[in-house]
């Protein structure tokens, strides 16, 4: 019996052979997803035009019935949503590509990234804008050219698609071809003038992105066509690209055109591709090899020697190693490895300069092979200075320096938690903890979030993005966990040290999502933190009563009007000592939220509430302002006791 038989049609509601229950909405949608035409005539046939018009209209995961056709190459189905149910060929939805949710895809965007010619001639051919755009800004032409469907892209070029319209980075159709390595549409693009030195907002070229994916062929062409080797926003030209990801092929080919390619440049991307050949290839030979081509080309007897620039200062977390500057002392490196890494990074600073991301990565990266062989102290090393050249170079809240303060995080819990149980997979932690560090990752991260708050003070309120204030606000409160786990003894400096580098926290008074602070996040699911060594669980007592010893507010509240209270009669497992240290810090037991709730009626048992003895924490002037709430209108109430009685 075909799946597509219905056995109950109640209303809206749809019961299929399996049994499972559906809005008829969701039933036409998955109708489309899977191509089963006989269902949908069976369900819309009958019914009114209105109602058909709303049923393929209505958006279901956030796509509607045709986005979801033409996603999936159901062109009959399609075509009936649109001839027959009127369906709108411009609506957009939202799609998944390669596990990436695309939002706002017209449907020719979706047959044009999903490869289906019929599908996109027919919505072509029904009215459909060839250049209308997702929210990304991406046309179906640029779709067409990600994967390399070059009768689509001839197609959409002939019904006027613009070739030179770029997503919301600057990246072009070229630009795209040339990174996936598609170099009949690259071909034809350049056939149809694409500019080949058109910049994206980064600075980087068509050029850049064939030097940075490895396709030589493409590269040739680009190059034929009158690339030049511009640098982009790092200063990084396509050579150094290449170099950077090793890309061995390009960079040979490169350095063997002298019109392109400068003796320096030479050197520089020779050493480069030496570095990246020890931290990515883990090739110490081949790496060796291109270091000692590169001093060759330094020292040269036919031109002038071109030395290495002077040394900068030693750097401890380098182990203070120095960066050779002789061609004898290179086969040196061979008998000790870790001096070979040393120099790798040295030279990736060097050229790459600390604001480019590969810098601080391969840093992080080797501190992280360094922890893995339980060299915790040289990886702790390692990453502070990465912290400190990302916290200097990059702007506030940058994704890559909430990743490093994020590591740490993981690494302390994973350091605090093989003190207690000494081993872990057989490793042995070689010293316990030491506070200083930890401080130090503390109060950098604090910074960050006080930085953080205050660009985002700048920008509009209904133009703000919260997301990365509050991870870097909930990975600063875990950090917070782990230095109080242990309170120092009080009146010690430790003890001060600690609680004033709180107290700026506090007072910053940054909120991340739903206008949580620190307080609230910590008694909040928006404050969990997903790590592999979850060593500190919020909520932790020793938090609470340390944050509530700086000053943390209890009675402030998030945009739910919940205050720290509210949300621990929403959590679980129930913590009554948590209830009693915020009401003890002068919580309102009988605060209202937005919906009229307080703590006792948003607990699940009535048992919870007398077990922080509700009496001893209700006061005659709360009793007074719930009876003021009840008998006056607040505009009666003088100004100065507003606030105090709209709380309760």
């Amino acid at each position: 019996m075909e799946n597509y038989v219905l056995i109950m049609s109640l209303g809206n509601v749809i019961m299929t052979p399996e049994n499972e229950i559906m809005d008829l909405k969701s039933v036409v949608y998955y109708s489309s997803r899977d191509g089963w035409l006989r269902r949908l005539k069976l369900l819309l046939e009958h019914r009114s035009k209105d109602e058909v018009g709303a049923l393929v209209g209505a958006e279901t995961h956030g796509a509607t019935p045709l986005v979801m056709a033409c996603r999936n190459g159901h062109y009959d189905v399609a075509e009936y949503l649109i001839e027959k149910c009127g369906a709108d060929v411009e609506q957009p939805g939202s799609v998944v590509f390669d596990g990436e949710t695309i939002e706002g895809a017209p449907p020719l965007w979706c047959a044009a990234a999903a490869g289906h010619l019929a599908l996109v001639k027919l919505l072509v051919r029904r009215g459909a804008i060839v250049n209308s755009t997702t929210k990304t800004n991406s046309t179906p032409l640029r779709a067409a050219c990600f994967d390399g469907h070059y009768d689509i892209v001839k197609f959409l070029v002939q019904y006027g698609a613009d070739i030179e319209m770029a997503n919301r980075h600057g990246h072009t159709c070229l630009m795209i071809a040339c990174y996936r390595g598609h170099i009949r549409i690259a071909k034809y693009l350049l056939f149809l003038k694409a500019d080949a030195n058109r910049k994206s907002i980064k600075g980087n070229t068509a050029l850049h992105d064939c030097a940075e994916s490895g396709f030589l062929e493409v590269l040739k062409l680009l190059i034929e066509h009158g690339a030049r080797m511009d640098v982009d926003c790092f200063g990084m030209t396509p050579l150094l690209a290449a170099a950077v990801t090793g890309n061995t092929c390009i960079v040979e080919y490169l350095i063997g055109m002298p019109h392109l390619v400068s003796r320096q440049e030479r050197i520089d991307a020779l050493e480069l591709l030496g570095a990246t050949y020890v931290d990515k290839k883990r090739d110490m030979i081949g790496a060796l090899e291109f270091w000692k081509r590169a001093m060759d080309e330094r020292f040269r007897s036919d031109k002038p020697a071109i030395p290495k620039p002077p040394p900068p200062p030693e750097v401890a977390a380098y182990n203070f190693a120095r960066e050779i500057h002789d061609p004898e002392a290179l086969d040196e490196l061979l008998v000790d490895p870790d001096e070979m890494r040393m120099q790798a990074l040295l030279i990736r600073e060097r050229i790459l300069g600390p604001a480019h991301p590969d810098t601080s990565y391969y840093i992080r990266y080797r501190g992280a092979i360094y922890a893995d062989a339980g060299k915790f102290w040289r990886c702790i090393e390692l990453w502070s200075y990465a912290l400190e050249m990302q916290q200097s170079m990059l702007e506030p809240l940058n994704p890559m320096t909430q990743s490093s303060l994020f590591s740490f995080t993981e690494l302390f819990s994973f350091m605090i938690g093989e003190e207690n149980r000494q081993t872990r997979r057989g490793r042995m932690v070689p010293k316990p903890v030491q506070k200083r560090e930890l401080f130090t990752v503390f109060t950098k991260a604090a910074m960050e979030v006080k930085v953080g708050k205050q660009m985002l003070d700048k920008v509009p309120t209904s133009e703000r993005d919260l997301t990365y204030l509050n991870r870097v606000l909930v990975i600063t409160l875990h950090l917070a966990c782990l230095l109080t786990r242990e309170m120092p003894e009080e009146d010690t400096q430790e003890y001060h040290s600690l609680h004033r580098a709180l107290y700026k926290l506090v007072r910053t008074n940054a909120r991340g999502k739903r206008g949580r602070d620190a307080l609230q996040l910590i008694h909040s699911e928006d404050g969990a933190l997903v790590g592999r060594y979850p060593t500190c669980k919020f909520p932790a007592l020793h938090l609470t009563q340390a944050l509530l010893r700086v000053g943390a507010d209890v009675t402030s509240k998030d945009y739910d009007g919940n205050t720290a209270l509210h949300l621990i009669a929403l959590s679980h497992p129930w913590r009554p000592d948590l209830a009693i240290a915020l009401l003890d810090a002068g919580a309102h037991i009988d605060a209202v939220n937005l919906e009229g709730k307080t703590f006792e009626t948003l607990l699940n048992d009535k048992r919870h509430y007398d077990s922080v003895n509700p009496l001893k924490y209700t006061t005659l002037a709360c009793l007074a302002a719930r009876v003021v709430r009840r008998t006056h209108h607040i505009d009666t109430v003088p100004p100065h006791l507003r606030d105090f009685v709209l709380m309760h």
